[in-house]
């Protein structure tokens, strides 16, 4: 079983190392021409104004947790989905169903959550 997956990890194994080799190539070759304006904050050839350091409003994260909530529940509902003939014809279909009853209940908790906090009022 887990020599399947030996041509992902020596596939994985390669990029990495020619990450590896082309980031100590870059530093060893490359022309090095300190200037301090390099270190300078760009921000599209404005000047900065300001600081970095903003407060966020909570709707902001509210927000991403709506994202995550339904993002995580269509990935792993169609993975479900593209699986469960074969569950079907193994004999565990209900026991795979109620796991996956389970999850979205789960997922269903969380949205109440983000609902009763206001997270899906859009006007404000």
């Amino acid at each position: 079983m887990l020599i399947d997956y030996a041509p992902i990890l020596i596939l994985l194994g390669l990029i990495l190392g020619f990450v590896v080799v082309n980031f100590m190539l870059t530093d060893l070759l490359g022309k090095k021409r300190p200037n301090p304006l390099k270190h300078k904050a760009y921000e599209c050839g404005m000047v900065p104004t300001g600081t970095a350091r903003i407060r966020l409003s909570i709707h902001y994260y509210l927000v991403a947790v709506t994202f995550i909530v339904f993002d995580v529940e269509a990935i792993f509902l169609l993975l479900w989905a593209t699986s469960a003939k074969e569950f079907a014809e193994s004999g565990l279909a209900w026991i795979v169903f109620a796991q996956v009853a389970f999850f979205i209940g789960v997922l269903g908790l969380a949205l109440a959550y983000e609902w009763r906090k206001g997270g899906l009022k859009w006007d404000r």
